[in-house]
C-alpha cells in the first residue's frame, strides 16, 4: 500500500462514491510511476499539451481554433493551428509514439490555417495509426480536422458536421453630426462593396462560396466520396449527433476516447504462420498447385534439401558415357593423313558429325576421294587380324556418319 493511498485513506471526504472510488485507485497506484503513467498520460517531449499514454500521443484540439497561438488564445482556451502542426509533427518524430490521437471538442474557427493543418493530417496517414476522436462538438472547421484522420469515432452525444462557412458582418450607423465615406480606386469597385446592398452582399458571398467549394472539396478526398455527396451527408450545414452521424458517413463508429486509446496501445497482432508445401522439383511444383495449394505457401527446397553430391555423380557419369561414345565415333573416322584433324576434334569436344564434315571437307581440299580414304583407314593390322574386311568398317562408318549429316 501506497504512503499516498494510507493519507488519502485516513481523510475524510465530501464526494460522491464513483469520483472518491477514482481518486482512492490513482492513490494507490503512485507507488508505480509507470502504471499511474499509463493511466493519466506524460507530457510528450517538445510539444504543448500532448500527453503519452502506452505508446499513444494524445493531441487536445479544444475550443475555437485560431491560425496563430498568442494570448488572446490561452486566456480564451483556443486552440491554435500553428501549435497543433507543431505538436502533431513532434508525435510523428518520436519514435516512443507508436498511434496518435486527435482528442476534439472544437465548434470550429477561423478558416485561415485550417487547410494546411487538414492537409498536414491527411498526409501522414499510412506513417502512423492517426485517429480523431470527438466527444462533445466536431463542427465545421473542428471536422474539416477530424476528417482528415484515418478514422473519425465519436461518442453518441456528439454534435458532427456544420460543413459550410459562415461570414458576420456588423455594420454602424453614423452618430449624429458623423458622416463617413468609403473611397476606393477605380480599377477596384469590388475592393469595398456596399453591404446595404444586394449586389453588395453578392459580391461578398463570392469569396463565401469559393472558400466552401473548398472545404466540400477537401471533405470529401477525406472521406472518400464525391464533392456532390457531402452537403446531403452534413445536412446541408446542419449538425448530426452520434450514430446519425455515423450513418450518414460523416463518422466511422462509435466509441469512447479511453476505449480508441486501449486498442491503438495494444500490440500488434502475431501473423499467423502459413503452412508451407515444400517442393524439390518442377513436377512436384506443378502436382500442388493442380491440388490447390496456395501459391504463397510453396516454397522451393533449398540446396540443403537436396542430395548435391548424387546430382554430381550422375552428371558425371553420363557426362564419361557420353565422351567415351563422342571419342570413339571420332577414331572410327580416322584415316592415314588426317592425325592432326583428329586430335583437334577430340580435343576441341567436336561432335562425330562435325567431324566427318570437317574430314570431308579436307579430302575434298586435298583431291582424295572416298575410296582412297577407305584405303588408308587405320586399324588395317587389327582388323586383318580378326579376318575382318578393314576397309569395309570405315567404310560403312563413313556412310553412317555422311548419312546423319546429309553429305
Amino acid at each position: 500500500m501506497s504512503r499516498a493511498f494510507e493519507l488519502a485513506a485516513s481523510r475524510p471526504w465530501l464526494m460522491l462514491p464513483d469520483a472518491l472510488d477514482s481518486l482512492m485507485a490513482i492513490a494507490d497506484r503512485q507507488g508505480d510511476p509507470e502504471a499511474l503513467e499509463a493511466r493519466l498520460g506524460r507530457p510528450l517531449d517538445n510539444t504543448r499539451a500532448v500527453t503519452l499514454r502506452d505508446g499513444v500521443a494524445v493531441i487536445p484540439v479544444t475550443g475555437p481554433i485560431m491560425r496563430y497561438a498568442n494570448m488572446f488564445t490561452r486566456i480564451s482556451g483556443a486552440t491554435s493551428t500553428q501549435e497543433l502542426a507543431t505538436d502533431l509533427q513532434a508525435a510523428l518524430d518520436n519514435p516512443q509514439v507508436k498511434a496518435i490521437v486527435l482528442n476534439i471538442d472544437s465548434p470550429g474557427g477561423e478558416a485561415s490555417g485550417i487547410n494546411e493543418l487538414a492537409d498536414m493530417i491527411f498526409a501522414a496517414r499510412g506513417k502512423k495509426p492517426l485517429k480523431a476522436y470527438g466527444g462533445g462538438n466536431v463542427a465545421s472547421g473542428a471536422y474539416w480536422i477530424g476528417s482528415a484522420a484515418d478514422e473519425l469515432v465519436i461518442d453518441d452525444t456528439a454534435l458532427v458536421g456544420s460543413i459550410g462557412v459562415v461570414l458576420d458582418v456588423v455594420t454602424r450607423e453614423a452618430r449624429d453630426g458623423e458622416k463617413r465615406y468609403t473611397i476606393t480606386s477605380s480599377n477596384a469597385p469590388n475592393k469595398r462593396p456596399d453591404l446595404t446592398t444586394e449586389a453588395g452582399r453578392a459580391e461578398v458571398s463570392k469569396s463565401i462560396d469559393a472558400l466552401s467549394e473548398v472545404f466540400v472539396s477537401k471533405v470529401a478526398r477525406n472521406l472518400g466520396v464525391t464533392a456532390e455527396q457531402v452537403p446531403a451527408m452534413g445536412d446541408h450545414g446542419g449538425l448530426l449527433v452520434g450514430a446519425a452521424a455515423v450513418s450518414a458517413g460523416l463518422a466511422h463508429r462509435l466509441g469512447s476516447l479511453e476505449s480508441l486509446i486501449t486498442e491503438l496501445a495494444k500490440p500488434a497482432a502475431t501473423p499467423r504462420k502459413l503452412s508451407m508445401t515444400t517442393v524439390k522439383t518442377t513436377a512436384e511444383l506443378q502436382a500442388a498447385l493442380a491440388a490447390g495449394t496456395d501459391p504463397q505457401t510453396i516454397q522451393i527446397a533449398s540446396a540443403e534439401s537436396v542430395d548435391v553430391e548424387a546430382i554430381k555423380a550422375s552428371a558425371t557419369a553420363e557426362a564419361v558415357t557420353a565422351e567415351r561414345a563422342r571419342i570413339k565415333g571420332i577414331n572410327e573416322l580416322a584415316a592415314k593423313g588426317f592425325e592432326q584433324e583428329i586430335a583437334a576434334a577430340i580435343d576441341a569436344g567436336t561432335s562425330v558429325e562435325a567431324t566427318a564434315l570437317q574430314l570431308f571437307k579436307a579430302s575434298q581440299d586435298r583431291g582424295i576421294n572416298l575410296g582412297g580414304i577407305k584405303a588408308d583407314a587405320q586399324g588395317t593390322k587389327a582388323a586383318a587380324s580378326k579376318g575382318v574386311n578393314e576397309e569395309q568398317i570405315t567404310a560403312d562408318a563413313w556412310n553412317r556418319t555422311m548419312k546423319k549429316i546429309g553429305a
